[in-house]
Order: C-alpha cells, then sequence, then structure tokens
C-alpha cells in the first residue's frame, strides 16, 4: 500500500518532470489558499488578465468611448469564437461565436434544430445532464409539444453510444448530451453518439461546458450540429463570463433564431422594418456584445494556444490518474469511493469522490484554504485545471479530505 509520504515524493517528482509547470505563474495567487481544486467551476485569473482589464478600461473604453464599436469590439464575438474554434474546439472558422450565457445559448440552438425537424416529436437527453441542460429542454420541450425521452446513465460513467442507440428513432429531432459529465467526469464517445443520432435523421447539440480548455473537441471532425459551452471554467474567463456556441456551417443558411435582436440582423444600423438575418454565424447574436466579459478569454485562448492542447490534455490526464492513486491509497480505506470511471481516457479533468456527510466536510474545508465543491448525493469533486494546478496541490487536497475523516 502506497502511504502518503510516497505519495508526496511522487507528486514532487512529477511536478519536476511536468513541461507545463511554468505555466502556473501565470496565474494570480489567491491568498490563503493551500490547494485549489476548483478550476472545473470558476478558473483562476491570469496576470495578463488583470494588466488587460485595466488597460482596457483607461485606453480603449476610457480613450475611444462610442468609437470603439466601429474600431474593434463589434468582431470581436466572431474573432473570439473563430480563435476558440482553431484552438480547443476543432472548428474551421466562421462557425464558432461569443455571445450571451450558456442557457441562452442552449435554448437559441436547441429551439433552432427542432425547427429544422418539424415532423419529429422527440428530445432525447439523460437524466445525469447538468439542470440548465435539463430545465431548458424541459421548457423548449413544453413551448413546441414535445416529448423528452431519457436515456440511461450509469451514475459513475455517462450515456454511451449504445444507450444512445437503444433510445433514438424515428421520431428524434434532438439529442443533447454533455461532452465531459458534470458531476462522474465521464468523457462521452462523441464521434460515435453524433453518428448514431444522425443515422437516425435527429440532430446532436453537444455541451463543452466541462470539457473546452482541458479536453480537446473535434467539433468538424465529429460532423457535429451543434455546441456550446461556457467560459469561466477552463477558459478562465471569470464570473458571469459570456458562453460562446458552435454551429455548423451547413446549418447556418437555415437556422431559425428563435431570439431575434437587431445585431442579429443583416443590417443592423440600417434600422429597417421587418427582421432579416445575418448571413453565417453572426445570426446567432441577439443584443450587444458583453465585451468586458470576453476579455479574459483571449489571454487564456492564447495561453492554451502556446501550451499546445494536446500537453494540456496529457497534463489533465496525469493529474487526475495521480489523484485516483491518492484517493484509492489515503481514502478507500475509510470507505471513500471513485465515483468517476477509471480508464484516465474516458474522464475529463475532474474526478468525484463520494463519502458520507461530505457536504459538511467540504464546508470545512474551504475553512482551512483547501477549495474542492460539492455535488449531491454526496460527492466532493476535485477539478483539476491542467495549466494552473500543481500534483504536490491535489496531494494537499486529499490529504486534507482524509483528515476531516
Amino acid at each position: 500500500m502506497i502511504d502518503a509520504a510516497a505519495l508526496l515524493l511522487r507528486a514532487k517528482e512529477l511536478d519536476a518532470a511536468d513541461p507545463l509547470a511554468g505555466y502556473r505563474d501565470r496565474f494570480l495567487p489567491a491568498e490563503g489558499v493551500r490547494a485549489y481544486l476548483d478550476g472545473n467551476s470558476l478558473g483562476r485569473p491570469l496576470r495578463a488578465t488583470a494588466e488587460h482589464l485595466q488597460e482596457f478600461v483607461a485606453r480603449q473604453w476610457g480613450g475611444r468611448l462610442i468609437r470603439g464599436w466601429d474600431e474593434e469590439w463589434l468582431e470581436l464575438p466572431a474573432r473570439i469564437g473563430d480563435e476558440l474554434g482553431e484552438v480547443a474546439l476543432g472548428a474551421a472558422p466562421g462557425q464558432c461565436i461569443v455571445a450571451d450565457s450558456t442557457t441562452v445559448l442552449l435554448y437559441k440552438l436547441a429551439r433552432a434544430a427542432v425547427a429544422a425537424r418539424p415532423d419529429r416529436t422527440e428530445i432525447l437527453l439523460d437524466a445525469d445532464n447538468f439542470p440548465t441542460d435539463r430545465y431548458v429542454l424541459e421548457g423548449v420541450a413544453r413551448e413546441c409539444g414535445l416529448t423528452l425521452r431519457w436515456v440511461s446513465a450509469d451514475y459513475a460513467g455517462g450515456v454511451s453510444a449504445g444507450a444512445v442507440a437503444d433510445a433514438v428513432g424515428p421520431q428524434t429531432a434532438l439529442a443533447v448530451f454533455s461532452h465531459v459529465a458534470y458531476r462522474s467526469g465521464y468523457l462521452a464517445d462523441a464521434a460515435a453518439i453524433t453518428e448514431t443520432v444522425q443515422r437516425a435523421g435527429g440532430l446532436v447539440l453537444w455541451d463543452l461546458c466541462h470539457s473546452a480548455g482541458a479536453v480537446p473537441a473535434e467539433l468538424d471532425t465529429w460532423n457535429a450540429d451543434y455546441a456550446v459551452g461556457c467560459s469561466y471554467k477552463y477558459l478562465n474567463g471569470g464570473p458571469g463570463a459570456p458562453a460562446w456556441a458552435y454551429v455548423a456551417a451547413r446549418h447556418q443558411p437555415d437556422f431559425s433564431q428563435p431570439i431575434q435582436g437587431w445585431l442579429g440582423s443583416q443590417d443592423p444600423f440600417g434600422m429597417a422594418q421587418g427582421y432579416v438575418p445575418a448571413d453565417g454565424i453572426r445570426r446567432l447574436v441577439s443584443g450587444t456584445p458583453p465585451i468586458l466579459g470576453m476579455l479574459a478569454m483571449q489571454d487564456m485562448i492564447a495561453l492554451i494556444r502556446e501550451a499546445g492542447m494536446e500537453a494540456v490534455r496529457a497534463k489533465s490526464e496525469a493529474l487526475t490518474a495521480y489523484a485516483v492513486t491518492a484517493v484509492d491509497a489515503l481514502l478507500a480505506p475509510h470507505g471513500v469511493v471513485l465515483a468517476s470511471p477509471r480508464d484516465p481516457e474516458r474522464r475529463g479533468s475532474h474526478i468525484t469522490i463520494d463519502g458520507p456527510g461530505f457536504k459538511a466536510v467540504t464546508a470545512r474545508l474551504w475553512e482551512q484554504g483547501i477549495i474542492p465543491d460539492y455535488r449531491n448525493p454526496d460527492g466532493i469533486r476535485l477539478g483539476l485545471s491542467p495549466l494552473s494546478t500543481s500534483f504536490e496541490e491535489t496531494f494537499t487536497g486529499v490529504e486534507a479530505v482524509l483528515s476531516e475523516l
């Protein structure tokens, strides 16, 4: 059995050999925090972002004022979308854009998808999907007179292509799944699931909130229809940062925008009577772009480009593998159960461990500067952000859980 001393030594060795270790200094330190293991909920801010926000307020907003819209700001949503698509999403230009929140974009994409399949009556999703996804789709189904068909998912896993094949059928209009399951961290076989749904004539909407920036996506290679994701987790956009959406080029000419705003119209400044949608991805826009909320995204996308998405994923797999080893050695003898896949290739960048009283344990950990998060029914999530989390920090977090058992 591996003991704590051996685990700590191994963590130090892994940190010393980590080619991405130097990137941790690019992030602002958090006073009093000994282990930040919640990057899957809110990423740490970059030092560069603090500087860029100050510069933007003083020079661009303060200096250029309203002229900034014509000079750059109106183009930022599509420009950042293209950068994100290239660096982390496997999407060719013209298919990604930054706008709104994840909830609003989920609604827009889902409504457009079911409108594109008017003769079909069902939406597929799983009962273990993130609440926002379930709630939005419940509303869409109610508004459009559709039926929700629930796909079974393993508690410590997620939705498989086989389960989808059993549920999909001639009435499937849309399937909505998460690439990485928010609770278990299960990494879905997106290519196989997409093919399964499309073979039956349905469309697929992927939620990439828990993967974008930590797990490579290949939206074009998957032949994905739609995708959405937030930017405040592994993209480090900050609290309330805007979301992004992907609409495959083949769907854009017929994309039916359910929230018709002036900046998504063909000629916004023409102020014409009657809505005519813009060509391309810009038709997904409704209101004023959230410029301040986009700035941090640019810094993190640039950092991921510099590090390389493959290297980021390799670090993610190594971190979760080390965390599982530590959990098995220190916590499993006390009845703590791993509620995530054991195969690192089937995990995102977080794991969940289940144990009695873990809600109260999480609160006590926070008081000590150990910051994971809690998820019902009795799980602590250890979110390991590849560019800002060290192996020794991971050990510190697991050892702190042990001290509370």
